[in-house]
């Protein structure tokens, strides 16, 4: 991941571009400048894309990126050097990637591109030419870029004459040009700046939604917090998903090397069904027991067989009595397509829709990331990511193993995983029991079931009335649409009731619920004793509406 910054800092003749070996990777495409052999360079190191993906694998994010970097020296490079490793085979999937990838300039790209090989410490008394006649793969590439191609050895600072030759070479190829470089569409260089405004702006309104929403909902959840001795968590997610690495972070097993997670990724054909069941672990976190079952994943270009849904179905039993989350794995290495959602929604599909309400995304392989927020790639990537939070309920965690404090990504996974047991009182159970509450005379009988899910839709609504909060912090022009007597809007569409939700709005709408719930409440009829809480009373409030009252007082709370 590191050789195109290498060649461009041997090519600048200073270390400008950061290179270290720990796994991370140029995520946004970078420019320096330097003066050298009495010419001025320019160069733009780019991301890359991993090796064995399609052009539809790499994210979206990934994309604008790399497409990003020819227009960063309008009105356009004089080179591009085609960055290959000599001790790397080139087989038809990579080459069919390189072609891909290409894909995104104009045909006229290969009149400027140079193939530029690393690693040339390598080839040791072989010369480039033999090593280029022993493949197929990089014979077309040499080829395609009509013979031009150029070693550098990146290790070898003092040889001065190996950058001598790449100059001489680019020159030899712009004066042979009808054009000396490759020229940019400035109004598609304008349209991708664009594209990056408008995601930095989504990423920047995402996460601070995301911090409201979390805040508002430790306050809700706070005073139900409950001593936590077990976490059983189930894993679900295709081959080669990162659910393994996952499920060893989880229980602190041990450190992981990113480059093994990429290699297993190449499909098997010869071990189709290499874990075919469910693998129950067992450790601890903090003094807290944690039982982690790993499900079978499928293969990406295949549906989910009917196996593989009886295993995810059977994992349920192996961590009775249910498990308190499923970690539904995505890495964000590579794109989330509409068949990717499709997939686990089948997967999930045997199970009630209170399945999502235990459900959360882990972004696995954070560290392809390197330093930018995970909402970054959340964004960019679209409708169907997307969808699966909203369905998620927007939980969501990413797993970065490079990460400078130990245990830090395991911690806040955890406290993420308590916030979510505590707002659903408890596990998944595949049988829905219905456990009665005692009411008051008169009244009509209730479920638990029935005044948790009605409790969840009140959380849920103002989670989505957060989501409305105006980009610039103003202060709202408040309207009182109802009487007292008529109660709250309830729908959920908290901005079209109060005006747009500010902290100042959302503030006076806990007000007007709280005050419709006193007013409707008939104290008359409350038995002594009768605690604030529905799940933790021994006898319950008579609430007239569909209002737990626990709700009401936290509301009265914020």
């Amino acid at each position: 991941m590191t050789f195109k910054s290498s060649a461009g800092n041997t090519i600048l003749g200073k270390a400008e571009f950061d290179v270290n070996n720990d796994g991370r990777r140029t995520t946004q495409s970078e420019i320096s400048h330097s003066l050298v052999m009495n010419r001025r360079l320019t160069v733009v190191d780019s991301p890359g894309w991993l090796y064995i993906h399609t052009l539809q694998d790499t994210s979206e994010m990934d994309k604008l990126e790399i497409e990003n970097s020819m227009y960063l020296c309008p009105p356009g490079p004089h080179a591009v050097l085609l960055v290959i490793k000599l001790s790397s085979a080139v087989n038809a999937a990579e080459l069919r990637s390189v072609q891909e990838h290409m894909s995104l300039f104009r045909e006229e790209i290969w009149k400027h591109t140079i193939v530029l090989f690393t690693r040339g410490d390598w080839l040791g008394v072989k010369s480039v030419e033999e090593r280029v006649e022993s493949e197929e793969g990089l014979q077309w590439l040499v080829n395609r870029c009509e013979n031009r191609y150029h070693v550098l050895n990146n290790k070898d600072h003092s040889d001065k004459t190996q950058v001598k030759e790449l100059l001489e070479k680019i020159e030899e190829m712009w004066a042979g040009n009808e054009n000396p470089y490759y020229e940019v569409d400035l109004s598609r260089a304008a349209e991708i700046e664009a594209k990056k405004e408008a995601g930095d702006k989504k990423t920047k309104r995402m996460k601070k939604i995301r911090e409201t929403q979390s805040r508002v909902l430790k306050e809700l959840i706070e005073d139900k917090r409950q001593p936590i001795t077990d976490i059983r968590i189930v894993l679900i997610g295709q081959k080669y998903s990162g659910k393994s690495t996952a499920r060893d972070m989880i229980l602190l097993d041990r450190r992981f090397d990113t480059k093994l997670l990429i290699s297993q990724m190449k499909k098997d054909d010869q071990d189709q069904r290499r874990t075919t069941t469910c693998v129950k672990h067992e450790g601890s976190f903090d003094e807290v027991k944690v039982t982690v079952v790993e499900t079978p994943g499928w293969f990406r270009d295949s549906t989910p067989p009917d196996w593989i849904k009886a295993e995810v179905s059977h994992s349920v039993s192996m961590c009775a009595p249910g498990p308190h989350v499923f970690l539904l794995v995505v890495p964000v290495l590579r794109s989330f397509t509409e068949k990717d959602l499709k997939d686990l929604l089948e997967v999930l599909m045997q199970f009630t829709d209170r399945v999502w309400r235990h459900c959360m995304v882990l972004f696995t392989c954070g560290d392809w990331l390197n330093e930018r927020p995970v909402e970054d790639y959340i964004t960019r990537e679209g409708r169907y990511i997307q969808e699966l939070l909203e369905r998620c309920g927007n939980r969501y965690h990413v797993l970065r193993y490079f990460n400078s404090e130990e245990f830090a990504p395991t911690k806040e996974l955890f406290q993420k995983i308590i916030d979510l047991v505590t707002r659903n009182k408890g596990c998944f159970t595949s049988n829905d029991k219905q456990r009665k509450l005692q009411i008051l005379p008169r009244q009509k009988t209730l479920t638990e079931e029935e005044w948790d899910r009605r409790e969840q839709q009140l959380i849920e609504r103002m989670m989505k009335a957060l989501e409305k909060e105006p980009e610039e912090q103003t202060v709202p022009s408040v309207r009182i649409a109802r009487s007292m007597s008529e109660g709250p809007n309830m729908s959920g569409d908290v901005a079209s009731e109060y005006g747009s939700i500010s902290e100042f709005g959302i503030r006076r709408a806990h007000g007007l619920v709280s005050d419709w719930l006193m007013n409707r409440v008939r104290p008359s009829e409350i038995s002594s004793g009768i605690g604030s809480s529905v799940c933790s009373s021994a006898a319950y409030m008579e609430v007239t509406e569909e209002v737990p009252s626990h709700m009401a007082e936290k509301i009265i709370n914020k």
